[in-house]
């Protein structure tokens, strides 16, 4: 048992270091235990004009699972939009299905990333004569936004409040592709971008972002743009990012607050309980020591400024007022 796992792990290692970048044709990772719940978390402000979502999700390193945050990227080309990655269970394992651009939104496993992707299709927009319109009921795109916009309320679906991250097995989505999701996949398909690529590389490499250390509720949830940290947002139940250095960005900007959706779960199942903080010892209080009783102090020669008088005697402390709460 040992063996293999170390074997697994050796195997997915090499698979990450040696895939290519259109990896998105196959299956290269498989792992025999599923994935973490995905997090609950806010979507930040579109960065500008032609951003397309990318929603987050868990991957799999040497480390264990880690999270991807969701971003919005400029897409390679007009005209395409992102599917998503999933995990997907077959053969007693769990198999990573690589994310891809192409002229349809193909099948994701039934996964629902939310904002626009709920499990079917992706209901945040389309592309209108070259340029992209925002579908402002699902998407965040702030006040202020010059770009193409309208409002479809109609796709919203409040039965779904399902945070599972894969697909089929014990406790999986029991979704199949549609006959026409599967004529997407074979359409022509483009490899995420080196600007993709880049941001889930950086996202191995921090080891907050991995499920071992944040419990399944990262941080660093999702970025406004690949790169920067600028206006990253934390996930419900995550503890707050410590910059490194004591540089860096709050993990929830000044003045937003995370809305979350109703029915969230906690990742993983019930959040884990925050280790009390022990209360400092209280020191043993000492009674005030009451001075001896003085001879009446004679007065003191006019030029001497400070007459040396011996302390008045203190009054006996009251009980501390416990304030209101």
């Amino acid at each position: 048992m040992i063996f293999s796992k170390a074997l697994r792990n050796i195997v997915v290692g090499a698979a990450l270091i040696a895939a290519p970048s259109a990896s998105f044709a196959g299956i290269f990772i498989s792992v025999g235990f599923a994935p973490p719940a995905l997090p609950v978390y806010v979507q930040p402000v579109i960065p500008g004009d032609g951003y397309l979502w990318n929603p987050g999700y868990w991957a799999y390193g040497p480390g264990g699972y880690y999270w991807v945050p969701g971003v919005w990227v400029m897409p390679p080309t007009v005209g395409v939009l992102w599917t998503p990655p999933y995990w997907g269970f077959a053969g007693g394992v769990y198999g990573f299905h690589e994310g891809y651009w192409g002229p349809h939104v193909g099948f994701y496993g039934g996964v629902n990333y939310g904002f626009g992707f709920g499990g079917v299709g992706f209901v945040g927009g389309r592309w209108d004569g070259g340029h992209f319109a925002y579908n402002t009921a699902v998407l965040n795109v702030g006040g202020g936004f010059h770009g193409n916009v309208y409002v479809d309320r109609t796709v919203i679906v409040n039965n779904n409040f399902s945070h599972t991250s894969f697909n089929g097995g014990p406790g999986g989505i029991q979704a199949r592709p549609s006959a026409q999701e599967a004529a997407y996949e074979h359409e022509s398909h483009i490899a995420p971008t080196h600007e993709q690529q880049s941001h889930f590389q950086a996202a191995q490499a921090n080891k907050a972002n991995f499920a071992s250390a944040n419990g399944g509720h990262p941080a660093n949830a999702a970025f406004s743009r690949p790169g920067s940290t600028a206006g990253a947002v934390a996930a419900r139940g995550a503890e707050p990012a410590r910059p490194a250095g004591g540089a860096g960005a709050p993990a929830h900007p000044a003045g937003v607050a995370p809305a979350h959706p109703a029915g969230g779960t906690p990742v993983g199942g019930p959040a884990r309980p925050a280790t009390p903080a022990v209360p400092a010892s209280r020191p043993t209080p000492t009674p005030a020591a009451r001075p001896a009783p003085q001879p009446a102090a004679r007065p003191a020669p006019a030029a001497q400024s400070h007459p040396a008088s011996a302390p008045a005697p203190r009054a006996a402390p009251k009980p501390p007022e416990h304030p209101k709460r």
